[in-house]
């Protein structure tokens, strides 16, 4: 007999507050912002000593000794210390993929709760020598004797290969950054540098407001001094934003993107609870959402797609499954990489060359109300470290539909490499 799936349930989520890199958290790294969501989850729903079927964290930037930093921090959490870890990555998508592993893993039966998160720094970034020196040292590790390794040492060495590397944020296979992609998208879908401050501006004010409401109160946890992220600028207006140059185009004089309309570099670390209804029950848990589908996607950026348009391909995938339309829903939770990402993923949306020529669509999923999208803030006005946006967006969806008390909530993220990975939640 065929095996029913269970319902899967978002208890909740926390998360610290997102900071510019090297400022508040420069010598934290991801090992201690990981450790202290987890222990605030812990905190927060009374899990000291409990065992849990799986916690899946990421990070997108981390250090080769950091060979499973989800482990390590679930041995610091307060969780039982049975408790299995696993450590993923997917760029920007990396926590929401860990919510979809927990939340498969529960549906299936396999576990019965676990948490899904992610940390990143760009502080604590991992710098290695380049390649000629590496294999020095190897070769110096292998020689037997003192001679041996000196003369290994020092044959035909030049101080440039002293010369560090850093992590790179260009893809590999274009050699473009994610900005320059992102220009290139916003001059494809005609999108305008006002529109893109508009939307800016827009994020600030409406996650000052949430703050300002206590709708983050339970949401983010102090740390390090911080109680806000440190990116939030409500008070910001349109000329200040219209004064900054490009950051990305800076010699076309064509160039929108710009570092008020982009996310910056950030450090921070988010995490959310999930359940079945009868684990939750039995601790006396409510369940603020269910966890309804998802998918990934991914298009062939190197040969002329957006690279941030995946999410426009995976959503109407979901869509379809399910029998509903782009409009059937309360909140749309679409990741704020660049303003102008948003906006060309909505014009996709709208257009009937687009749903046609690239989705099969017999007509245009149509426009969304605006009112309706990141009605809390997003990425542009939190920050955006990369494998904790997944589980912040989770988080405070869940809450927003347990207020609600009924209803539909989307989540779009696009990530490097031309990926996308959404999400529907829902409150029945």
């Amino acid at each position: 007999m065929e095996k029913s799936q269970k319902r899967v349930g978002v208890v909740g989520g926390v998360r610290i507050p997102f900071c510019r890199n090297n400022t508040a958290y420069a010598d934290v790294g991801n090992f201690g912002m990981s450790v202290k969501v987890l222990g605030a989850l812990v905190e927060k729903y009374g899990l000291h000593g409990v065992e849990l079927g799986e916690v899946a964290m990421g990070a997108v930037i981390r250090h080769s000794s950091d060979w499973n930093v989800a482990r390590e921090a679930v041995l610091s959490s307060g969780l039982a210390a049975t408790t299995p870890g696993i450590t993923t990555a997917r760029a920007c998508g990396t926590s929401l993929d860990n919510a979809i592993i927990i939340a498969n893993k529960i549906a299936a039966g396999q576990i019965d709760a676990g948490i899904a998160g992610g940390s990143d720094t760009t502080s604590d970034v991992p710098i290695v020598y380049g390649q000629k020196f590496r294999k020095r040292l190897l070769a110096v590790n292998r020689a037997k004797t003192l001679k041996e390794k000196l003369q290994v040492a020092t044959r035909g060495f030049s101080f440039k290969e002293l010369k560090p590397s850093f992590p790179g944020v260009a893809e590999p296979r274009t050699g473009k950054s994610m900005g320059d992609h992102c220009e290139l998208m916003a001059k494809e879908w005609h999108i305008g540098r006002a529109e893109q401050d508009e939307l800016a501006l827009a994020s600030h004010r409406k996650l000052g407001a949430a703050y300002d409401a206590g709708f983050m109160d339970d949401l983010v946890v102090p740390f390090r001094g911080l109680k806000r992220d440190g990116f939030l600028r409500p008070d910001s207006t349109l000329e200040k934003l219209g004064s900054l140059k490009p950051a990305f185009d800076k010699t076309s004089g064509q160039g929108t993107l710009t570092a008020g309309n982009s996310t910056g570099l950030s450090d921070g670390a988010a995490a959310v609870l999930l359940a079945s209804e009868a684990w939750a029950a039995e601790r006396g848990l409510p369940i603020q959402a269910y966890f309804l589908d998802a998918e990934v996607s991914a298009v062939d950026f190197v040969h002329g797609e957006g690279l941030l348009m995946a999410p426009t391909v995976a959503v109407p995938r979901m869509l379809k499954r399910h029998g509903l339309t782009l409009q059937d829903f309360d909140f749309y939770e679409i990741h704020e990489a660049f303003a102008a990402q948003v906006l060309c993923t909505l014009r996709a949306w709208e257009s009937a060359d687009y749903c046609r020529d690239r989705l099969g669509l017999d007509a245009p999923l149509g426009a969304i109300d605006p009112a309706k999208l990141n009605v809390n803030g997003s990425s542009l006005a939190a920050g955006h470290p990369f494998a904790a946006t997944g589980a912040r967006i989770v988080a405070a969806l869940a809450k927003m539909l347990e207020q609600k008390g009924s209803g539909r909530g989307l989540i779009s993220i696009c990530t490097a490499g031309g990926m996308g990975v959404t999400a529907i939640l829902e409150r029945p």
